[in-house]
């Protein structure tokens, strides 16, 4: 019986103990990594969807930056021409004091709300966790529940919460800890209280989305590590910080990213909280400025404006931290 010679695959040879890989077939042009990429087949499944995305977000995105250009008022919006001014709009905004205030104050509002959201968001996903699936479980339709509430019903409710004469936070302070002090405190009308309110209600509704991500990226952590570097002696804020955070980093900037896109163009509640008692002038954020700018002095042209340099500078951040992303992972 003749045994059949097994041959090494032609792409690896041994030699003297080393690996030695050998150059590509010059007879199979066009295969190599196009190839091992599938081809059109993934450009082909993702044509709809960016036919979609074009006609959906592409559109309304150039018609703003092209408006952004223009005088376009409200005479523009029943049907007069719209004049060309170049960069007359650009300049009136950045010269404008009133806008850099508001994108300090939107930009030093954005940060709170981003770093007590992801804190919060991270703390509740390690608890989920350690916890039973019961308890788990009641933990997950409470922030189900606190997710799924709109952001203006939200705002309502937590705006009676801090209202001034039958606010239930008033009555408690008052009533259960002597703070007579706090009777009849209008917790809107100080720029600064009004802030504060505005961050409850914004990490408030954020943090389930923050903690149910965290959470599944949580679980993809392998138990073994864990259980290795807990009998080399690290504690639990060595192992989260050493060995999960690794694992989850890229989670955690997206996630991060979202919120700073989000919070930066946060808009229903402090309109809301606005209509319910503060002041707009001190407390107005970049998106509820946009809004009165272009809906309320009817300066279409100026509020695409600062549209437009909003985007950018999301566009910006963005960049900013996937760059450093990979940048860290090709270390």
């Amino acid at each position: 019986m003749s045994t059949a010679s097994r041959e090494l695959p032609p792409a690896v040879s041994a030699i003297d103990g080393e690996r030695l890989t050998a150059p590509p077939d010059p007879g199979r042009p066009g295969r190599g990594r196009f190839a091992r990429a599938g081809g059109f087949t993934p450009y082909a499944l993702l044509t709809p969807a960016l036919i979609v995305l074009a006609v959906i977000t592409g559109w309304p995105l150039l018609q703003l930056f092209i408006m952004s250009f223009q005088e376009f008022g409200r005479a523009q919006v029943f049907g007069a021409p719209p004049e060309f001014v170049g960069l007359g709009n650009y300049v009136s905004v950045l010269t404008d004091p009133q806008f850099w205030q508001v994108l300090g104050r939107s930009l030093a509002f954005a940060a709170v709300c981003v770093i007590w959201t992801m804190v919060l968001g991270v703390l509740v996903a390690l608890l989920m966790k350690r916890l039973g699936a019961v308890l788990r479980t009641l933990v997950s339709v409470g922030l189900l529940l606190a997710w799924a509430m709109p952001p203006l019903s939200a705002t309502i409710v937590w705006g009676w919460i801090f209202d001034t004469q039958y606010g239930v936070l008033n009555y408690i302070l008052v009533n259960w800890f002597g703070l007579a002090q706090f009777q009849g405190h209008p917790w809107l009308i100080d720029p600064l209280s009004f802030f504060f309110v505005a961050t409850i209600i914004i990490v408030w509704g954020a943090v389930p989305f923050v903690a149910f991500t965290v959470y599944a990226g949580l679980t993809q952590v392998p138990e073994e590590v864990l259980e290795a570097a807990q009998l080399d002696g690290a504690g639990a804020v060595k192992r989260f910080t050493l060995v999960v955070v690794p694992y989850i980093r890229s989670i955690l900037i997206i996630v991060t990213i979202l919120q700073v896109i989000w919070d930066l163009r946060v808009f229903s509640q402090i309109y809301a909280l606005q209509s319910i008692g503060g002041l707009a002038e001190q407390t107005n954020t970049l998106g509820v400025y946009i809004y009165r700018v272009s809906l309320g002095s009817g300066d279409f042209g100026t509020g695409g404006a600062i549209s437009v340099i909003v985007v950018l500078l999301l566009v910006a951040l963005s960049i900013f931290y996937v760059r450093r992303s990979i940048k860290e992972e090709t270390l």
